[in-house]
């Protein structure tokens, strides 16, 4: 999916669909190029042009959180027709996916990786994600079989009206890693209300 949409944004923050689905998926899904149906249900998006990381030479591929018995595949997620960001349709639940347009995991920047909590198949791969703890391992390899070894340093579950956008997509100084899922109560039409926000930093 290409990612020229964003540049032809004003700059102003550009208020994008990222995240996943209920457990009952009771949402409509439409067709997108290249990770599938996106799914509308979580609240978040870049920065009208954010930068991607400087010197990109290699894609992740794999997440790694031992702590919680997490090991994915990593699909590439870029931004849907409407300018909505692709999240892994929900018959991949238990595979990850990184956003391309920030830094590549590692890379100067912010780096994010998103996944799902639960889908209508069942518990997904960032089910877990909640018991991160500060001071938790997450580790990315890249296609060079290169690895990147992040600390968590906070989390917090938000709103999806009150999504911290620049916080979690913005500028970061050194290498910044952000893991995106759903959290919370469910609302009337079956989609939980917040986002749970894994902050971490390259080691």
């Amino acid at each position: 999916m290409s990612l020229a949409r964003l540049a032809r944004v004003v700059p102003v923050v550009l208020i994008v669909l990222t995240g996943c689905s209920s457990a009952a998926d009771r949402v409509s899904h439409e067709p997108a190029t290249g990770a599938g149906a996106p799914d509308r249900t979580a609240v978040g998006g870049p920065s009208a042009g954010t930068p991607a990381g400087a010197g990109r030479h290699a894609a992740p591929v794999e997440v790694e959180i031992p702590s919680i018995g997490v090991k994915s595949s990593l699909m590439e997620l870029g931004l849907n027709t409407d300018g909505t960001v692709e999240v892994p349709p929900p018959d991949k639940g238990m595979t990850a996916g990184w956003y391309t347009g920030g830094a590549a995991p590692g890379e100067s920047g912010t780096a994010v990786i998103i996944g799902h909590n639960d889908t209508r198949f069942g518990k997904a791969v960032f089910h877990d994600l909640e018991k991160l703890t500060k001071g938790a391992d997450i580790r990315v390899r890249n296609s060079l079989g290169e690895s990147a070894r992040f600390t968590v340093t906070d989390s917090e579950s938000v709103s999806k009206d009150f999504f911290p956008t620049e916080k979690v997509y913005g500028p970061a100084r050194g290498h910044a890693l952000r893991l995106i899922t759903c959290d919370g109560e469910l609302d009337a039409d079956g989609h939980p209300v917040n986002n749970l926000i894994v902050y971490a930093t390259l080691d």
